[in-house]
């Protein structure tokens, strides 16, 4: 399958007494099918990865694998601090279903950039999934840099990345290596439109989360090259894209997502949204039905 357009970094629902919910995961996953995105990442940062048990973690990629059915990439995080543990990981990925595996640059380590590219080319060559790189240097401590980036790119089994550095000079980097084996995906919503515009493929998003219409419609003018009509769109979201980030991610799109009724809290060590955003949630989330319904024009 490839990847481009709109790609939801799907949060994890949980009850109010921590454990996971089922029945508002399955509503996520169909709002984000019925809004038309074009993939979901499951347990990435988004999903408060790190936090779950391995039967967590199994039942939530099983259960998405069923209910996506095929129709769209199901992407699988399993980049974790270790080489050995990171294959493990995406193997178990690739047992329940997974179309790809999202492999950040591991976390506190702050291998070099060698380091790296001998940690992707084995994950690679033995996890038994296509592999998207994902650089978040300003969660990992580590930045992949875009030369390092070059070399791994001819891989083939290393299919794409996600670059939350959305500054011009990496865009324009990172799209000479752009081909139809190689996606290009932004990891940055506030700069996704601009990025798509200059040649990304898509974009792997924290806001599509409720929104998940409104973003697959700005990808789509973005692709398109209708300037006006994309600078309208990413003028509208531009609310929501600088709320998800007043707090650690997951926690601002979290408090927009209870208040739609999917999922509570988060789990330890992230807390829910201060009591200063509060407002603002219920603010934005007053408008999402109305952006919703506006997307589909």
């Amino acid at each position: 399958m490839s990847l481009s357009g709109l790609i939801t970094a799907l949060a994890t629902p949980f009850r109010a007494d921590g454990s996971l919910d089922p029945d508002a995961w399955q509503r996520l996953l169909q709002l984000q099918l019925e809004g038309g995105v074009h993939g979901v990442v499951v347990a990435g940062s988004t999903g408060e990865a790190s936090t779950l048990s391995d039967d967590e973690y199994d039942s939530l990629l099983s259960s998405a694998v069923a209910q996506v059915g095929g129709r769209v990439p199901v992407l699988a995080g399993t980049g974790l601090s270790g080489t050995a543990r990171t294959i493990e990981q995406t193997r178990r990925a690739a047992a329940r279903g997974a179309s790809h595996a999202l492999v950040v640059t591991p976390p506190y380590v702050r291998p070099t950039q060698a380091g790296l590219l001998a940690h992707y080319r084995a994950v690679a060559d033995q996890g038994g999934l296509p592999v998207v790189l994902y650089n978040v240097p300003g969660r990992t401590g580590c930045d992949m840099l875009p030369e390092t980036v070059a070399e791994l790119a001819g891989h083939p089994n290393i299919v794409g990345i996600k670059e939350a550095v959305g500054d011009g000079a990496r865009v324009k980097a990172l799209l000479a290596l752009r081909s139809p084996e190689f996606a290009v995906l932004s990891g940055d919503d506030g700069t996704a439109a601009r990025s798509i515009q200059a040649g990304m493929d898509g974009v792997i998003s924290v806001g599509s989360n409720v929104l998940p219409g409104a973003y697959r419609r700005m990808c789509e003018l973005a692709a398109a090259h209708d300037h006006p009509a994309t600078e309208a769109w990413d003028a509208r979201l531009q609310p929501f894209h600088a709320f998800c980030g007043v707090e650690p991610n997951p926690i601002p799109v979290k408090a927009l997502l209870r208040r739609l009724g999917i999922g509570h809290d988060l789990r330890l060590p992230l807390l829910p949204l201060s009591a200063q955003h509060q407002g603002a949630a219920e603010h934005l989330a007053g408008d999402i039905a109305a952006l919703e319904a506006l997307s589909s024009h």
